[in-house]
């Protein structure tokens, strides 16, 4: 599992600084980086997105306010701000569109009325996308020149980095991965979007719940049966614990999700040809530091051996993200930073 990288105190940080927000629906995580992406300080606050939007875009702006005197910091001394937020939204107006996840919130500035709370200007990105670039500027992506970060989690969120810029599309509906079509059938599971196919309905931690229920339903034998029977949740860390134990048919399930992964990985190689993909998000079975976590690895590499370009299978790094929960808001912070840049004529 990654660990939070360790803070650096602001007598030894490079300026200029940023701060990057991490909007989630649950909670808000804010962290103020340095020029090299090391955070001086780190904070969360819930969401309490039923309150509204603009209740919570103030109480943001407070934390970035916080943040910056927590990582003894003057406001003056930090450059911009950057802030990821979950979809759908508007890139270029800085517009929340009708986010799934944040309901009542739709056509709301989001942007225009963090910086009024914050007194800095924004940045504005997609929270996968945020991610994507924490990881490809001091995370696991470092070596890349181009990536995709895939987050598993209750969906599949995308971010992908070609150089210094990140791919929004034209609607800022760029890198929706989580929405390519892995099965065409006119029976294929249905995504949470509402449409057939798509990698999420197969491949998100809703799907292996899912999935792992018909199976039981249909009579498999495994010890989730008495997991279930005595009170437990069915989510996919019961699954993992399951499998890790021994237990046949949640393995089954694991090294299923690693295939549908793999299918997906191999249309975004024939469509991005990257360096390299990198798995985040809750639903990693352990990562690089679990047996499991290793096997689910290895089944995704061995299905994307078998169906991609050989070239592209042999040169392609698929690996585990490393920045865990602070990707979101250091890659913000990053996207603020390049921004700063550009409009300091540095880039």
């Amino acid at each position: 599992m990654s660990t939070p990288h360790p803070l650096v105190s602001a007598e030894f940080a490079k300026p200029p600084f940023f701060v990057g927000v991490d909007l989630g629906g649950t909670s808000v995580k804010v962290g103020v980086v340095d020029d090299w992406g090391r955070p001086l300080a780190r904070l969360s606050i819930p969401t309490q997105s039923e309150n509204g939007p603009e209740d919570a875009t103030a109480r943001m702006g407070r934390a970035v306010t916080d943040a910056i005197a927590e990582a003894g910091l003057e406001p003056g001394a930090v450059a911009r701000v950057g802030l990821g937020s979950p979809g759908t939204m508007d890139i270029p107006n800085g517009m929340l569109v009708a986010p799934v996840n944040l309901k009542g919130w739709d056509n709301y500035p989001i942007r225009d009325r963090l910086s009024h709370f914050c007194g800095l200007s924004v940045t504005f990105a997609n929270d996968a996308a945020a991610a994507a670039y924490g990881e490809y500027w001091v995370g696991s992506g470092q070596a890349f020149h181009s990536m995709v970060l895939l987050t598993l989690g209750t969906g599949i969120g995308c971010g992908i980095i070609i150089g210094d810029l990140s791919i929004d599309g034209e609607n800022s509906h760029g890198a929706e991965c989580g929405h390519i079509i892995i099965n065409d059938a006119e029976d294929a599971r249905m995504c949470g979007c509402g449409r057939r196919g798509h990698l999420e309905a197969y491949a998100s931690a809703t799907a292996v719940v899912k999935r792992t229920q018909e199976g039981l339903d249909a009579g498999r034998a495994s010890s989730l049966v008495k997991r279930v029977g005595r009170g437990d949740p069915l989510t996919p860390k019961v699954v993992a614990e399951e499998a890790a134990a021994g237990d046949a048919f949640s393995l089954q399930i694991v090294l299923d999700t690693a295939k549908y992964l793999g299918v997906g990985i191999t249309t975004l190689l024939h469509t991005i040809d990257p360096n390299g993909v990198l798995l985040a998000g809750a639903m990693t079975f352990g990562g690089n530091d679990a047996e499991l976590g290793r096997l689910f690895l290895a089944r995704i590499k061995e299905e994307v051996q078998r169906r991609a370009f050989a070239l592209l299978a042999e040169r392609i790094t698929i690996d585990f993200a490393s920045l865990g929960a602070d990707a979101g808001f250091i890659g913000a912070a990053g996207l603020a930073r390049l921004a700063h840049q550009r409009a300091a004529g540095s880039l």
